[in-house]
């Protein structure tokens, strides 16, 4: 079925925003891209979701590598004992010291779901040729990979699950603009405008799709 997604405004990149915008999906493509009105009455059997503040291009994640193999993603299980943001560098090296392969596992596909959580759609690789399991939870989870360098110098210290934390603009760090014909990769967040994606401030991710699938949806 096609679905149409309508936000307060549709940043494209590399065209106009679109205010009161939308993007039609059919399939894993691009249908349609513009105003919701026109959308809609071009495709009156679609179906609508309606999202708050901004509708973008998905994500790309340049720090992939790192927080697939570099930090451990804790169960909410351990949550009391190890919170839950990724651990890094010393904690992460005392964990690993003694992680079978099935806790690595699990560390490596919830550390997929977060990255949808925020928007990732594309993840900067490739990934080692020796380490056949983190690619093939890289291929079941979906996420595009890509082996173009980053257009954003890639950061030192901790990686952040947050593309935006790089310190680039959305133009930067979007995997590309959306157009139509091209692959329905999508993030939506409930932020007032594109100022509000950068700096410290809270930007939620409320929805990824991913190839036309809605994969995160906030509660």
């Amino acid at each position: 079925m096609l679905t149409i997604h309508a936000a307060p405004l549709v940043l494209p990149v590399g065209a106009a925003a679109v205010v009161d915008g939308a993007v039609a999906v059919d399939g894993d493509r691009i249908a349609a891209l513009g105003p919701y009105e026109a959308v809609a009455a071009a495709h009156p059997a679609a179906r609508i979701r309606r999202w708050p503040g901004l509708l973008t291009p998905g994500l790309r994640q340049d720090r992939a590598r790192e927080l697939l193999t570099r930090c451990y993603h804790p169960d909410p299980r351990e949550a009391d004992e190890l919170g839950e943001l990724p651990l890094w560098g010393d904690e992460f090296e005392r964990l690993a010291a003694a992680m079978d392969a099935t806790r690595r596992a699990g560390s490596v596909r919830r550390g997929l779901q977060r990255m949808l959580r925020h928007g990732t759609t594309h993840m900067a690789g490739p990934f080692g040729a020796d380490d056949q399991a983190l690619r093939t939870a890289v291929a079941r989870s979906g996420l595009v990979v890509q082996g173009a360098p980053s257009p954003v110098p890639v950061g030192e210290g901790v990686p952040d699950l947050d593309p935006f934390a790089a310190g680039g603009d959305l133009a930067r760090t979007a995997h590309g603009p959306l157009t139509v014909g091209g692959r329905a990769d999508l993030a939506v967040f409930d932020v007032p405008d594109e100022a509000a994606l950068y700096g410290d401030g809270p930007r939620p991710c409320v929805a990824t799709v991913l190839a036309g699938r809605l994969v995160h949806r906030a509660r």
